[in-house]
Parts: structure tokens; C-alpha cells; sequence
């Protein structure tokens, strides 16, 4: 179990700066996506993609969908690929990795430009039932 400390904001914070507590794991349902904002050690603010797996793990992903430009990875539809977890992006139905990010299925489509296939994954720890995602 990772050691908490308190950062001046209040925010607790896991391994130093760069991680957010984010919620309680039980306000996450298994197999469904939840949107959260966290704050990077240089205190730019990104928008995540959680979800929980029934496993009990959770994974962060990018909530930008490279391929439509929106924000909406975490209304994706949660799946497995060769047992695998997976995200199907709500718009365009790219598969992608929830564990690394990876495009596993581009549907035929190019990511938007300026924009990586992939998505970008964040550390996860869960300490005393919460939730901490780490964007560095």
C-alpha cells in the first residue's frame, strides 16, 4: 500500500506531486467510464476516462476520442479482446487498450490532426478505498 500525504491544497497526493484523488472506488460501477479532471504537477489540468474493471482494477485513459476531437472516451463501450479490457470510442467505434491506450481497431479512420491513434493511459492506485490517478 502506497503511503498518502497531504498537499497544501488538501488534495491527497500518492508518490509525490503529479497525483489526484479522484473518488471513493465504490462511486465507480464495474464496466462503465466516469470523466474526472486532475491536475498535473505543473498544475495543468487534464480531463480522464476512468473505469473499472470487474477485476476490481481501474484504468485512466485520456477522455479526448483522437478520432472525432470530442470529449467522450469515458461513455465508451467497455469490452475484452483476446481477454484484454478494451474501450469502443462512443462516436467512431475505435477499440482501443484501456491498459496501455494502444488503437486496436482504427475503423477505418485517421485520428484528427494533431492528435496521437492512441490514447494516452495515467497510472492508477487505489489506497484505503480511494481512488488516485498520477498525470506527473
Amino acid at each position: 500500500m502506497t503511503a498518502l500525504t497531504p498537499s497544501p491544497t488538501g488534495t491527497a497526493l500518492v508518490d509525490g506531486p503529479g497525483w489526484t484523488a479522484v473518488c471513493p472506488l465504490g462511486a465507480l460501477a464495474p464496466e462503465r467510464g466516469a470523466a474526472a479532471l486532475v491536475t498535473g504537477s505543473d498544475g495543468e489540468e487534464l480531463q480522464v476516462a476512468l473505469f473499472r474493471l470487474l477485476d476490481g482494477t481501474v484504468c485512466a485513459v485520456q477522455q479526448l476520442d483522437p478520432y472525432s476531437g470530442a470529449h467522450v472516451m469515458s461513455r465508451g463501450i467497455v469490452g475484452t479482446r483476446g481477454g484484454t479490457p478494451t474501450v469502443a470510442s462512443p462516436v467512431y467505434k475505435q477499440v482501443f487498450e484501456l491498459h496501455t491506450g494502444r488503437c486496436l481497431d482504427s475503423a477505418g479512420k485517421e485520428p484528427r490532426a494533431g492528435l496521437a491513434a492512441d490514447l494516452a493511459s495515467y497510472p492508477v492506485s487505489v489506497t484505503d478505498g480511494v481512488v488516485h490517478v498520477g498525470i506527473g
